[in-house]
């Protein structure tokens, strides 16, 4: 089970977009995200005829690890750690380690 999912709410740890917050875009393999409006970039790109996709400078997010983001804790207004557990029905669910809230019920 994955601690961190597409459409979650995160915050940036460090780096250069440090204390900013947005929703995940995508869980790429290897333990990176990509968040939206965050870790962005610009590459230059050539016009591809075929695809039929125009040249220029075209800006984008770049996934950032996974380790140098945490779930933002709306209750609390700050990054928290995720942990699983087991209900007792026998279904997994996500919980905040400072208040033990449950993420998805």
């Amino acid at each position: 089970m994955e601690k961190i999912r597409k459409g979650d709410q995160v915050i940036v740890l460090s780096g250069r977009d440090k204390g900013r917050h947005g929703a995940v875009i995508a869980v790429v393999g290897g333990g990176e995200v990509l968040v939206e409006n965050i870790n962005r970039v610009k590459r230059h790109t050539k016009p591809n005829p075929q695809a039929n996709k125009p040249g220029g400078i075209v800006e984008k997010e770049m996934p950032l690890p996974l380790s140098k983001v945490a779930l933002f804790n709306p209750a609390t207004k700050k990054g928290d750690r995720v942990g699983i557990k087991k209900l007792a029905d026998g279904k997994k669910v996500r919980f905040f380690k400072s208040n033990g809230e449950v993420i998805d019920a």
